[in-house]
């Protein structure tokens, strides 16, 4: 006897749902088994890849990017993006040194001396979320356009304040704190990073701000409909990732232990790589934490196997860009299969 059509329907979606469910935990492992690949394939041409220090080396490296690639998602996640990331941070670390010498030569202690150079450093960047969030949200001004614009904006700052020149007078303590201190054995920055991602991670699942801004990347017509200050929700969405910029930044100023006006280089592009690398979808309301920090790892490891093999530097700018579209072609095709 023939089965019911709807009882072949339901078959049907069950297979469907059973295909989903197994495709999902492959997704999610194979950036992990990139890493992995990429690290014993580095291993073969140099074994010093695979040693505990160099480990631990890219660790740290990539725990300034991880911070960085959080930031970015912060925003992707609203489709939108950052292009004044790598300027904002010269910006900061250029206020902090000064804000910083200028206390010490005030007179004023360690301690009151630090919390200048922190409230400086966020102060830049609360400025600079603020000023993209408000064109983007309120002005209509696309992100390319108006992170272009803030992009020249705050280097140029960050070079006339500087004179173009490094800002000495960066306290040994500030230094100790963020960058030289190892708690519990390990590295400051790494520990900084793991907090932040931790507490980023806890904002985006359990609060109303954090569940909105998916909403609003999804679908912002609807995160309207349903009553959310979509407009708000953006301009938040770009101050969260310029704050987390500038504590960035301020964690690379102890680290150079100076005020670098050139401290932001190429992060817009390593930041939106490593975002994008690891599953953040720039068609919106799709990625975290997890993600980002995924994506930080692999392009760390790309970059520090081939500084051990002795790859050309032009050469990885253009590995690093391939990435990045490679990057965007599997994001379209995830996309296009959901």
């Amino acid at each position: 006897m023939p089965e019911a059509p709807g009882i072949v329907l339901a078959q049907e979606r069950g297979k469907v749902k059973d295909r989903r469910a197994w495709r999902v935990p492959l997704v999610q492992a194979s950036l992990p088994a990139a890493l992995l690949v990429l690290l014993l394939g580095f291993s073969v041409f140099d074994a010093r890849v695979v040693s505990s220090g160099n480990l631990v080396n890219i660790l740290q490296q990539a725990s300034y990017l991880a911070i960085f690639s959080m930031a970015q998602m912060v925003v992707i996640v609203t489709r939108g993006f950052d292009l004044a990331l790598g300027p904002s941070v010269s910006m900061a670390s250029v206020a902090v040194a000064l804000t910083m010498a200028g206390s010490t030569a005030g007179g004023h202690g360690e301690l009151v001396t630090l919390a200048l150079g922190l409230g400086a450093g966020l102060l830049c960047g609360f400025a600079v979320g603020s000023f993209n969030g408000l064109v983007v949200a309120f002005l209509g001004v696309s992100p390319f356009v108006t992170t272009l614009g803030s992009y020249n904006i705050a280097l140029g700052i960050a070079t006339t304040l500087s004179g173009g020149r490094p800002v000495q007078g960066v306290p040994e303590l500030y230094s100790r704190l963020l960058y030289a201190g190892a708690p519990f054995g390990l590295p400051a920055s790494i520990l900084l990073a793991v907090g932040i991602g931790v507490l980023l991670h806890l904002l985006l699942r359990y609060t109303v701000f954090g569940r909105a801004l998916y909403l609003v990347g999804g679908n912002v017509r609807a995160a309207a409909l349903a009553g959310l200050p979509t407009r708000r929700i953006v301009v938040g969405a770009y101050v969260l990732s310029a704050l987390l910029s500038a504590v960035g930044a301020m964690m690379l100023t102890a680290r150079t232990g100076s005020g670098e006006p050139n401290l932001g280089g190429s992060l817009s592009l390593q930041a939106i790589a490593a975002a994008v690398i690891g599953g953040v979808s720039l068609a919106g309301g799709a990625g975290g934490v997890g993600t980002a920090v995924l994506g930080a790892l692999f392009v760390t490891v790309l970059s520090n196997g081939m500084n051990l093999t002795r790859i050309d530097g032009y050469v990885q700018m253009i590995v690093l860009g391939l990435m990045v579209i490679v990057g965007v072609v599997l994001d379209q095709l995830r996309a296009r299969r959901q």
